[in-house]
């Protein structure tokens, strides 16, 4: 099938999914994930109307967002060094990635030296993989203080990455504990500051957007394969 097909099937599989948990389908937003893709994937998805991108390398993301102009809305979803925060906080609406205060420092700093203000997620390890990016829960709260003071910074909400299960249904707990956590941190919080969810992917989104996801980061199945060149 072709992309717009595609974005189609995964679209009627969302206001699926977010109408057998009783929710508003327009609750859930489509980031279609580009990792690999040439730039003319991605303008086939904005030509059939996804407006929403992730990227997961900065190179990339300083690639394809001249070339798309000013209609789409890029969130970077990749794990970020501190050392590459300017052409992500340049070239991103929202960094997802957040997992530690010397990066959110460093994201405001060039978020103000290029006038404008960044939204921000707070990504959270809630399986506690070793191998995986995110602050513990634990650090979560006093995170999303700091995050919330800094004034060229928007925080939004939080992010996951869950362990890989080859049953959806198994991951569920995850993506209840991100919820949970977003619920409690949001009562010391300024409004608005935890009301995204990004969780569920390819294989598990339906699942996330039954346990509270507003953000569900969808690749392969809009896209194809991922194409690694050596």
């Amino acid at each position: 099938m072709s992309i717009a097909q595609n974005l189609q099937v995964i679209l009627e599989r969302i206001e699926k999914a977010a109408q057998s948990c009783g929710r508003d389908p327009k609750s859930v937003r489509l980031v279609a994930v580009s990792k690999t893709k040439p730039i003319s994937a991605v303008e086939e998805a904005f030509k059939a109307g996804q407006v929403l991108f992730g990227e997961n390398y900065v190179q990339e993301l300083t690639e394809k967002v001249p070339a798309l102009g000013q209609g789409p809305e890029w969130h970077f979803i990749g794990h970020l060094q501190s050392n590459k925060a300017k052409p992500a906080a340049l070239h991103s609406h929202v960094v997802q990635t957040v997992d530690r205060f010397k990066l959110a420092k460093a994201l405001n700093r060039h978020a103000e030296e290029a006038g404008k203000t960044l939204g921000i997620l707070l990504q959270v390890n809630v399986g506690e993989e070793i191998q995986k990016s995110g602050c513990s829960e634990d650090e979560a709260r006093e995170l999303a203080l700091k995050v919330a003071e800094l004034p060229n910074l928007k925080l939004k909400g939080l992010m996951t990455m869950p362990p890989f299960f080859d049953q959806p249904e198994k991951v569920r707990p995850i993506f209840a504990k991100l919820y949970e956590l977003a619920q409690n941190l949001a009562k010391g919080l300024p409004k608005g500051a935890m009301d995204e969810l990004s969780m569920g992917m390819s294989g598990d989104f339906e699942a996330a957007i039954k346990e509270g996801a507003t953000l569900v980061r969808v690749g392969t199945a809009i896209f194809g394969a991922r194409e690694y060149h050596q």
